[in-house]
């Protein structure tokens, strides 16, 4: 499939989390959305999905998280960070 054809759901549908996280290359972000604006199903899925994220982090907002846990959580994420070399591939901790 060439880059100017549209998705179909299927390839949509397996993109959908990481449209949602916007983890996905922005050609990938725009293939996704013109699919979405043109499919009622898809569409219909993602406000679903959408919907759901909304309410879990709402919902998580309310939760009062420790600042020692906040702490402990950020120097884990620094490190992962850290670790992923320049070219997006693990590298060793060791």
């Amino acid at each position: 499939m060439s880059p100017l054809d549209r998705y179909t759901c299927d390839e949509a549908l397996r993109r959908l989390d990481d449209y949602l996280d916007r983890e996905l290359r922005p050609e990938e972000m725009r293939r996704v959305q013109n699919h979405i604006e043109t499919c009622a199903v898809c569409a219909q899925e993602y406000a679903f999905e959408a919907k759901v994220i909304a309410e879990i982090r709402g919902k998580l907002h309310r939760i009062d998280v420790p600042a020692s846990l906040r702490t402990r959580l950020a120097v884990l994420l620094e490190t992962e960070r850290m670790s992923i070399g320049s070219d997006g591939e693990w590298t060793s901790m060791s």
